[in-house]
């Protein structure tokens, strides 16, 4: 499991009122508001109870939050029937964001993964590259988790990342818009932020599952950057697969059918994302993706609304 290392612990602040921290090997304690956060497993938990779904509790005692690791049986049976989803865009769009980072001239940029607990779709080879220092963080125990934290109050200092991945975690947020302003906040003049959000999909995260995000919606969202790209992640093909992989479970409640129902559909609806090589990026592809994404540099000045409509790429015509 990483750990951060002592120049992103320097960083480190009170996700309540943005102090310094004080460090020893059971606590961190906020140098102005004097509270306390608990370290377990070595991983500081900086989460301010007072305004977040996530208790310390719960970290201390290692109750499961949204991540949980798969059975045995379940990851075999898995790896024998193809998978429903196909993520056309992210190798190609980490490695852009990688080639932006390090042509920048920074030693060993920073980047904060916000739902870090395992490597994204796409993300591998990001991940590995040493010439890059992750900060991997998330409201749950993982293999890659480093910091635990609630996106909507990044426990960073203001301008202390060169940059910032969200991948599938902005539809799990209560409040989306303040996750991407914190976002905004950490990052340094020009930092560059990577983002994926769902779209045509349906409840994939249970109860922490809460909205969904056009192209145009996702694009107001990161209205305080400057767009390098965006577009369609996962194309129409998957999310059609999905709906009648959704339409199937919804007969069935108990936990033994719907594994049932999900290899059946697994097994018979599969070929529908390869559909997307030709769909993604024509303008019908963009107004049923399954999922967007968005490239961008932190900016001074935001979109304004009616330069945002006239990026409007999609093939509905009023």
């Amino acid at each position: 499991m990483p750990k951060l290392s002592p120049d992103a612990v320097a960083l480190l602040r009170c996700p309540g009122c943005g102090s310094s921290l004080q460090t020893d090997a059971d606590t961190y304690a906020c140098t102005g508001c004097e509270r306390a956060f608990p370290v377990v497993r070595g991983i500081p938990v900086l989460i301010d109870e007072s305004h977040s779904l996530f208790s310390h509790a719960a970290f201390v005692a290692e109750r499961p939050t949204t991540w949980q690791p798969t059975s045995r049986l379940r990851q075999r049976v898995s790896r024998f029937l193809p998978s429903l989803s196909q993520n056309m865009k992210a190798e190609e769009n980490y490695s852009a964001l990688k080639e932006l980072l390090l042509e920048g001239g920074e030693s060993r940029p920073r980047v904060l993964v916000v739902g870090g607990s395992r490597v994204g779709q796409g993300m591998q080879d990001f991940v590995d590259d040493p010439r890059l220092e992750l900060v991997e963080s998330d409201v749950s125990f993982g293999p890659r988790t480093s910091l635990i934290c609630d996106a909507h109050q990044l426990p960073l200092a203001d301008g202390s990342v060169d940059a910032v991945v969200i991948q599938g975690v902005l539809q799990a947020l209560l409040e989306p818009q303040t996750c991407v302003n914190e976002i905004h906040r950490v990052l340094a003049p020009g930092g560059y932020v990577y983002a994926e959000t769902p779209f045509m999909q349906q409840v994939c995260v249970a109860r922490f599952d809460f909205t969904r995000f056009t192209h145009l919606g996702h694009r107001r969202l990161f209205r305080w950057f400057d767009e390098v790209r965006s577009g369609p992640v996962c194309g129409p093909g998957m999310a059609l697969a999905w709906s009648y992989q959704y339409f199937l479970l919804s007969f069935f409640e108990r936990p033994r059918a719907r594994t049932a129902v999900k290899g059946f559909t697994r097994a018979t609806a599969f070929w529908l994302k390869y559909f997307d090589h030709h769909l993604i990026d024509r303008p019908g592809g963009i107004d049923a993706a399954s999922g967007v994404y968005f490239l961008g540099r932190r900016s001074e000045t935001p979109l304004p609304d009616d330069e945002l409509i006239a990026q409007y790429r999609g093939a509905v015509s009023l």
